[in-house]
């Protein structure tokens, strides 16, 4: 398949989406959309007092659950033909919290695609999310997204 060795071309190279700030209102939809109401999360002022953070962080989750965004933003489009489902995540570590008010962007490198049977592709990306002014990523991930091909 032709845009397949297009995507292989590309095994290195690194794209990165805009920044995105984490407010308070996004947290709390958040929390209230997975019932994850931690007061680190969703208590402004007992976070101030009672954590190390000086105030409240967003969910490891909210910021994982942003890659698909931001990948929208940066990434190439998929093959045509191809339809992609999330396949998983593998060494996906939390690194460091993402204090309300801070932004975010996605980082993502291809880093394979190999065919696992007819019709079907994994593409491997390296994904982190870097956090403005942070040497530390809030997450890094290996992405893998199944590539079918009807």
């Amino acid at each position: 398949m032709p845009e397949l060795l297009n995507l292989r071309e590309r095994i290195g190279e690194t794209f990165t989406s805009d920044w995105m700030e984490i407010d308070q209102a996004r947290v709390d939809t958040f929390a209230d959309t997975t019932l994850d109401h931690n007061f680190i999360h969703v208590d402004v002022e007992r976070s101030k007092r009672e954590t190390p953070f000086g105030g409240t962080i967003a969910h490891g989750f909210l910021s994982l659950s942003l890659l698909s965004h931001f990948g929208e933003q940066c990434l190439p489009p998929f093959p045509e033909g191809a339809v992609p489902i999330n396949y998983g995540f593998d060494r996906l570590r939390f690194a460091a919290p993402v204090p309300v008010g801070s932004r975010i962007r996605g980082c993502f490198t291809f880093a394979d695609v190999e065919q696992r049977k007819r019709g079907q592709y994994l593409m491997r990306m390296d994904a982190a999310v870097e956090i403005e002014g942070s040497e530390r990523p809030a997450l890094r991930a290996e992405w893998l997204t199944l590539l079918l091909f009807p």
